[in-house]
């Protein structure tokens, strides 16, 4: 008896209707093909998810390379700069569409402005209070939470 015995086969595994393994042909559209498919995106919204990349990427590996303070917090900057573009690109977007009211991500950016402000007030303020105590500017120096 072969394996496919069970499966609408005869005892010798081929099919009755000579499709051998037709019970293993599965739909030809996959999951992430459908998911895309409902995911169209015009071409400027593209263009500025690009470039916001871009910005996030630029970002993440000042933020990741460097030893300057400073350096590492233009990076920070950035990376909140990419974000505020997505929130405008995507409202302009769904705007147009009319799901979404004409203000929305714009309040958005808005608030990310203001807390990226206070961070670098902030850090800034840190940065000026550790060059007094230190002389330096470079993260391996700083180590004033070491015992």
């Amino acid at each position: 008896m072969s394996l496919l015995a069970g499966r609408g086969t005869s005892e010798g595994g081929t099919r009755m209707n000579g499709d051998m393994f037709g019970w293993a042909v599965q739909e030809t559209t996959s999951f992430v093909s459908r998911f895309l498919a409902g995911f169209t995106a015009p071409k400027g919204v593209v263009d500025f998810l690009v470039v916001s990349f871009m910005l996030f990427a630029i970002g993440v590996l000042g933020v990741l390379s460097r030893r300057n303070i400073l350096i590492i917090f233009m990076s920070i900057e950035l990376i909140l700069n990419a974000a505020n573009l997505n929130f405008v690109a995507f409202t302009r977007y769904w705007q147009a569409m009319g799901r979404i009211s004409e203000n929305m991500g714009h309040v958005f950016v808005i608030f990310i402005i203001v807390v990226a402000a206070a961070e670098a007030v902030i850090g800034l303020g840190i940065l000026i209070a550790l060059y007094r105590t230190r002389q330096t500017v470079a993260i391996d120096e700083i180590n004033l939470l070491k015992w």
